[in-house]
């Protein structure tokens, strides 16, 4: 579901509730989306023509509070396809351990920006959250660790990945945090929602979905972990900010900045 329109808080509070009823809040018109809801001044969304062009169905704010927001759907209708699961900030779930894949792909999206870049960075951290070396620090300067274990691919100005090969991460390695930056003074209260999904492999449907805009003044955010639990690894979806900038996360993560 896409909420265009309103004051950030009004639109987060609006997403929040789309996740309490079950649905997956989106950030931009992606396929994906089946409804839209508008808040006050969404009129004016240059996405509108485009949307009213697809037929999508329109709602007001209201609507997500009626009695039809929680009516199931009535006899004869054929049950909506299994989707990803959608996580609250904080929310956790196993990455289920498969004979085919021990590759898992983190993907963040969010909307167009005119007025800075959003940067998407990892870090492969030990059991005291520091990087053995610096190369265990991937941004869009050095975009793999040594051996490709955690790698950045950037699909555009609105979505980058991290791919992380569980298998191919040294023993030492318990966690690999994605992290967002933005590149000037711009903070994600003006950015807005971002969107991550985790899916097997490369191009495989998402298992998980979140979508984080808690952000108000911070110019970095931690946007998920994936963690060693015992032989298997689980997700964190984590929506944690930061006022400070991508050099000081990297800094309290152990990695020499130079200066």
């Amino acid at each position: 579901m896409l909420v265009v329109g309103g004051s950030h808080p009004r639109a987060a509070a609006t997403r929040t509730r789309v996740t309490e009823l079950g649905g997956a809040a989106a950030v931009n018109l992606s396929s994906s989306v089946t409804d839209v809801v508008v808040l006050p001044g969404g009129e004016e969304d240059r996405r509108m023509p485009r949307i009213r062009s697809l037929g999508l169905p329109l709602h007001d704010e209201a609507w997500l509070y009626g009695p039809s927001s929680a009516q199931a759907a009535g006899p004869g209708t054929a049950p909506a396809p299994p989707g990803p699961l959608t996580l609250p900030r904080g929310g956790v779930t196993d990455l289920p351990v498969t004979q085919h894949t021990s590759t898992w792909t983190v993907t963040a999206t969010w909307a167009h920006q005119t007025a800075c870049e959003v940067d998407i960075v990892a870090f492969a951290l030990d059991g005291d959250e520091q990087v053995s070396r610096d190369e265990d620090f991937v941004f869009y300067g050095a975009t793999e660790t040594p051996g490709g274990a955690v790698s950045l691919s950037a699909d555009g100005p609105t979505e980058q990945s991290i791919t992380v090969d569980t298998e191919g991460l040294g023993p030492s390695v318990r966690k690999v945090v994605v992290a967002a930056a933005i590149d000037g003074t711009e903070t994600f209260g003006a950015v807005g929602a971002i969107e991550i999904t985790a899916a097997p492999g490369s191009s495989e449907a998402p298992l998980a979905q979140a979508t984080l805009d808690a952000a108000t003044t911070e110019r970095t955010m931690l946007l998920a972990e994936l963690y060693r639990r015992g032989p298997s690894w689980r997700l964190r979806a984590m929506g944690q900010g930061y006022d400070h900038g991508l050099a000081d996360l990297a800094s309290a993560y152990g990695v020499t900045i130079d200066d």
